[in-house]
């Protein structure tokens, strides 16, 4: 049964993150075209903004999911409702608080942007965009019951529904009127409608939670949870500074221009991050069921399969990024919005290695380790801090992608799967870390091989980029084939996961 929702939900999200990833091209292609990249670079700007005021989340969110696998297993009715009523106070508070710190952030914005952009109302702007984000914690919580009880296919439905419905409004938007505000309002009312929604529709799955709207978990529930929530402060810290804070900085020093060159690798990485976090996230209520209803031996198999299908996705997309990433950008906006051959690989490979943490961070997160490795975030988030400062005054935009690279070598790469093994698994670190360098020797080395075989190939025209993606598809995936056909986790997957999709 939890294979049958994963793949469900899998395939669901696999098929409107690609619906997705269409529309966002297309809609990036109009908007640069149309209103340029100071517009691109204020967009970028903002978005990271807003993403460090989700500081004030602090954890919540992550800490009631991993509460509810339990009670959603056993058919708990009562806790399920006193969760969601916490989870609700909560979000409105945090709501209110994001709201307040956001407005008040207001008079400062001129310091963060090193060369004011040719972009009329900035502060209105950044106001739409505060307000877009405090809607949010209004109804989104809804979405997270959905999601613990392995129907995230139902989130992706409502989702993919509305973003269709954005991106006509907003391209019709564009080309009419070329109107900056008014493009930002249709996601604004786009985005609360998918959430009232989605709200409507938890409340009919789940009936019980209207009956039990005064139900409140007993004083070691509530203790539990808070304290989860206190170490999630930790990791939304470190998870918000590593991740948010680099358009930031290359505004401040560098200039929004960059921020808008960059942006455009950040929309490519994140389409296929989002697609790939798409099935992580399926995968993930699955995970807490089997590990709230399994014995730790089989969760250990389990998370073995789990770890080869990550290297063998983000090993592939990886090598496809690298090879790919600068031609399809001047085949599609030209040269002057290319990034060196120095930048883009450590744009890669700090996509890979935090790729390769996604299994690790799902089995953490759905048993509730939050607490056991609550000091690395903040030690990440302090080496990545100095390290981007420090290395930006000698490399420029380089150093802020090698001061994240650094970050999570010293910290995350080791701390969380020791976490792991420490407090779960037990035994077995090394044969995770062996593991490990394995696949990233097998992805060097398919990436060595693929970069030989397509550096015959001159041109960056549509046929020239097909050539090159060919070549990605068959090289690397070939020599996985080779390399791993025999193993246990290969043949699972394949009769597992594989088979059953063919058969559909």
């Amino acid at each position: 049964m939890r294979t049958k929702k994963s793949i469900k939900n899998i395939m669901f999200a696999l098929g409107g993150q690609i619906l997705n990833s269409i529309i966002t091209f297309i809609s990036r292609t109009i908007f640069i075209y149309i209103l340029g990249s100071d517009y691109l670079g204020i967009n970028g700007l903002f978005t990271n903004i807003l993403s460090m005021l989700s500081l004030a989340e602090l954890g919540v969110g992550s800490a009631i999911i991993y509460s509810m696998y339990k009670p959603l297993a056993d058919n708990d009715e009562y806790k399920i409702s006193a969760l969601m009523n916490l989870y609700s106070k909560a979000y409105k508070i945090i709501g209110a608080v994001v709201a307040v710190i956001g407005i008040s952030l207001t008079p400062f914005l001129g310091y963060i942007i090193k060369d004011k952009p040719n972009v009329d109302n900035l502060t209105f702007i950044y106001l739409l965009f505060l307000l877009d984000s405090v809607l949010s914690y209004y109804f989104a919580y809804k979405r997270s019951i959905i999601t613990a009880d392995q129907k995230n296919y139902l989130n992706t439905i409502n989702q993919q529904t509305f973003n269709i419905i954005k991106f006509l409004g907003q391209v019709l938007i564009l080309l009419v009127t070329k109107n900056y505000i008014l493009y930002l309002l249709v996601q604004i009312v786009c985005n609360f409608l998918s959430n009232i929604f989605i709200s409507i529709k938890s409340d009919k799955l789940y009936p019980y939670l209207k009956l039990n709207r005064n139900a409140e978990l007993k004083k070691e529930e509530k203790s539990l949870i808070f304290r989860n929530v206190r170490a999630m402060m930790s990791h939304k810290v470190g998870g918000v500074v590593v991740n948010s804070t680099d358009n930031i900085l290359i505004s401040s020093f560098v200039g929004v221009y960059w921020v808008g060159i960059y942006s455009n690798y950040v929309m490519i990485t994140g389409v296929i991050n989002s697609v790939l976090y798409q099935v992580f996230t399926a995968l993930t209520a699955s995970v807490g069921n089997l590990n709230v209803s399994e014995d730790k031996e089989k969760s250990k198999n389990i998370f073995y399969i789990t770890f080869f299908l990550n290297f063998w996705i983000y090993s592939f997309c990886s090598i496809c990024l690298w090879i790919l990433l600068n031609p399809f950008i001047t085949m599609w906006i030209g040269e002057e919005f290319m990034l060196s051959k120095n930048v883009v690989f450590i744009i890669v490979f700090n996509f890979f290695i935090s790729g390769m943490r996604q299994t690790t961070i799902m089995y953490n997160t759905t048993l509730g380790l939050f607490w056991n490795d609550r000091f690395k975030p903040w030690f990440e988030a302090a080496i990545n801090l100095v390290a981007s400062l420090v290395l930006l005054k000698y490399f420029g935009i380089l150093g802020v992608f090698l001061g994240t690279l650094i970050s999570t070598i010293t910290t995350s790469f080791w701390v969380e799967p020791y976490i792991l093994y420490k407090y779960n698994f037990g035994k077995g670190l090394l044969k995770y870390f062996s593991k490990y360098f394995i696949y990233l020797f097998i992805t060097i080395i398919s990436g060595v091989i693929t970069t030989y075989i397509c550096s015959n190939i001159t041109g960056n025209d549509i046929l020239s980029l097909i050539y090159r993606l060919v070549i990605c598809l068959l090289i690397p995936n070939g020599i996985y084939l080779i390399v791993f056909f025999k193993t246990y986790e290969f043949k699972y997957i394949l009769a597992n996961i594989i088979m059953p999709i063919i058969k559909k």
